[in-house]
């Protein structure tokens, strides 16, 4: 769902060579960053949707990677589920009622790294109204100069679990399931 997505933030501690007195932005691009999420469905299948497209941002912190941060937000309405009357579903009052501006939000407030690639973000995920804490566990990709737009540019992978009726969006549990997996995978860009 929403852990949309902050776990960049973190791993881009891990990953530069250039140490920076000040931390230096980087923006999310929105044509290769997604989240993922799926639920099993009845013991029958596994169900997939994901939110992508979204904006964001990184601070990053070289000389100290634990003081980065990230923030992500995008509006509950532009999941995508494949199919049109799931997706209307998911906007009843059932689950989210979502208006037409309704957001999702994600702000780090802790980095822990954990290995040359690795680290934990921890966040405050707004999701239906409910604020909760929420950990990422991070890699971070690749670091270097993209080859066609010549700056500096970092890939993200995190994944996290989240248990729905935590944040007022239980129905039907547990025949379907209330934990959600979470799968994000991000690019970000040097800002201008």
């Amino acid at each position: 769902m929403k852990s949309t997505f902050a776990l960049a933030g973190l791993a881009f501690a891990a990953a530069t060579a250039v140490a920076h007195a000040e931390p230096v932005k980087y923006v999310l691009d929105p044509s290769h960053s997604q989240i993922v999420f799926d639920y099993q469905h009845l013991g029958y299948s596994t169900t997939h949707a994901m939110f992508s497209g979204f904006d964001g941002e990184i601070l990053f912190d070289a000389e100290n990677p634990a003081a980065s941060s990230v923030t992500v937000a995008f509006a509950v309405r532009t999941m995508l589920t494949g199919w049109e009357a799931r997706f209307e579903h998911f906007m009843t009052p059932e689950f989210f009622g979502a208006a037409e501006n309704e957001m999702v939000t994600f702000a780090s407030t802790g980095i822990e790294v954990t290995g040359e690639k690795t680290a934990k973000i921890t966040g405050d995920l707004e999701l239906n109204g409910v604020t909760k804490s929420v950990v990422l566990d991070a890699v971070l990709n690749q670091a270097g100069d993209h080859p066609m737009e010549g700056k500096p540019w970092a890939g993200f992978n995190a994944t996290t679990t989240l248990v729905r009726s935590e944040y007022g969006l239980g129905q039907f549990a547990p025949f379907i399931s209330d934990e959600v997996n979470v799968v994000i995978s991000i690019e970000a860009m040097k800002a201008e």
